[in-house]
């Protein structure tokens, strides 16, 4: 199979986990970037925010023309993110392949066992004050920076959790924390572009953003329960397969 039609079948299941999901984009394209398209972990966590963002950015549009995102609550989420997130990029360059892909496969794994996790036992339904909220968005941000990750697999429990918003709201409101957090985290990163094959990153972003459209409409066709149990395995493969990369 050529590495053009795997950039287009990654892109297009990570722009379906982002629309319908509000996250988990990004968890997918660095492995994907890695093991399919061969790029190096510095340069695929690079691609991804590139990817993420501008996929996020999309199902952020059709998200919020249906009203999904809360800008009181997320917005203040968002707005602790994008300092740590630049912090955190400058830090990446500097650490080493195996333990990025380590790193990955840890948080592939407890967003996994997240969304596995009964919605009511998993998240508290009281919102914490502001201090609450922004040291959870400023961590996120520092995920972001360092992994390359958009952070909505993380941001959808904490807005729940945290922010106190119902699980629609969240997803849609995570994606645009994604979209605030991911570029900020680009500047510092810019050595780290040469690895990019944008022959394939094009194709692979082009079909993410038209994939995010379409799982914008499949969340509203399908049981929010169902889609998690779906993409939490395909994290714990992910998870699986990327420990085992790190370890060999």
């Amino acid at each position: 199979m050529s590495a053009l039609v795997l950039a287009l079948a990654a892109g297009a299941v990570i722009g379906l986990a982002l629309g319908a999901l509000g996250g988990g984009g990004s968890v997918l394209a660095v492995p994907a970037l890695i093991c399919l398209l061969g790029f190096t972990p510095v340069a695929a966590t690079t691609a991804s925010l590139i990817i993420v963002t501008a996929t996020s950015a999309a199902a952020l549009c059709a998200h919020a023309r249906d009203g999904r995102v809360r800008r009181r609550g997320g917005g203040l989420f968002a707005a602790a993110g994008p300092v740590p997130a630049a912090l955190g990029g400058a830090v990446a360059g500097r650490v080493p392949d195996a333990v990025l892909t380590g790193a990955f496969a840890v948080i592939a794994g407890v967003a996994a066992v997240r969304m596995l996790r009964p919605p009511d036992s998993a998240y508290r339904e009281k919102p914490a004050g502001w201090r609450r909220t922004v040291g959870a968005g400023a961590g996120l941000g520092a995920v972001t920076g360092v992994l390359g990750v958009g952070g909505g697999f993380l941001a959808v429990p904490a807005l729940v959790g945290v922010v106190g918003l119902r699980m629609r709201a969240a997803v849609g409101t995570s994606l645009l924390v994604i979209t605030v957090n991911s570029p900020a985290a680009l500047p510092a990163r810019t050595g780290t572009a040469e690895g990019l094959d944008r022959a394939v990153g094009g194709p692979f972003m082009g079909a993410a953003v038209l994939g995010a459209w379409d799982g914008k409409r499949l969340s509203a066709k399908v049981s929010g329960g169902t889609l998690r149990k779906v993409f939490a395995y395909v994290l714990l493969a992910v998870a699986v397969f990327m420990l085992i990369d790190a370890v060999v």
